[in-house]
C-alpha cells in the first residue's frame, strides 16, 4: 500500500554553495508528520513555491529515511554575474514524500 505526505518549509541561504559531496551542516532536517513504514522505500519531490529573489534558486535533499530528511537550498545562478555565491533570501519549499 502506498502512502503519501507533503508539508512546506521557508527556506533561505547564508552560505556558500557546498560543493563537497556529504557535507550536510548547512542543511535543514525536516521531520514526516508520520514515520513511513520500517523498511519503506521513500522518495522525496521538492519545488520552489515562491519567487522573492530574483536569481534562480536550487535544493538539494540528502539522507532521505522512513523519518524524515536533510533539505537545503541555494542560489543557482545570478543575472548580473552569471556566477553565484550560493546565498538566497526567503522561499517556501513544497515537499512531497511517497513509498514506492
Amino acid at each position: 500500500m502506498s502512502m503519501i505526505q507533503s508539508g512546506k518549509v521557508t527556506l533561505r541561504s547564508d552560505h556558500a554553495t557546498e560543493t563537497t559531496g556529504g557535507r550536510t551542516s548547512t542543511f535543514t532536517r525536516i521531520d514526516f508528520p508520520t514515520p513511513f513504514p520500517q523498511g519503506a522505500d521513500v522518495v522525496v519531490q521538492t519545488t520552489v513555491q515562491t519567487f522573492n529573489g530574483p536569481e534562480t534558486p536550487g535544493v538539494r535533499l540528502h539522507h532521505v529515511d522512513r523519518t524524515g530528511f536533510l533539505i537545503r537550498m541555494n542560489e543557482l545562478y545570478s543575472a548580473r554575474t552569471g556566477a553565484s555565491d550560493g546565498k538566497h533570501v526567503d522561499e517556501v519549499i513544497g515537499w512531497t514524500a511517497y513509498t514506492v
